[in-house]
């Protein structure tokens, strides 16, 4: 089990975006979180399985989209993290 903590940076506020991040991080069975910084910025919280958060992370941070990713990124920030055992499922905040 691994913890990211992933900034995301481009036109993703008010586009589905964390939605879309939403969707794809229960695909991958993680959880977490996503939720918009006052600077324009998503933040996500991905917890699980490192080749399914990686797989997350790689999606996040693709610069054209394969998966329909809404708005668009211009770059990402990735910090690793130790797990926490208390978070269940995968919110939009």
């Amino acid at each position: 089990m691994v913890s990211a903590l992933v900034f995301v940076r481009g036109r993703v506020q008010g586009v589905g975006f964390r939605w879309w991040t939403r969707a794809r991080a229960l695909e991958l069975g993680l959880v977490g979180h996503a939720r918009n910084l006052p600077d324009g910025r998503v933040e996500v919280n991905a917890q699980g399985p490192e080749d399914a958060v990686s797989a997350l992370i790689e999606l996040l941070g693709e610069e054209q989209s394969l998966r329909s990713r809404p708005g668009h990124v211009s770059g990402i920030t990735v910090q690793w993290h130790q797990p926490t055992a208390d978070l269940v499922g995968f919110r939009e905040r």
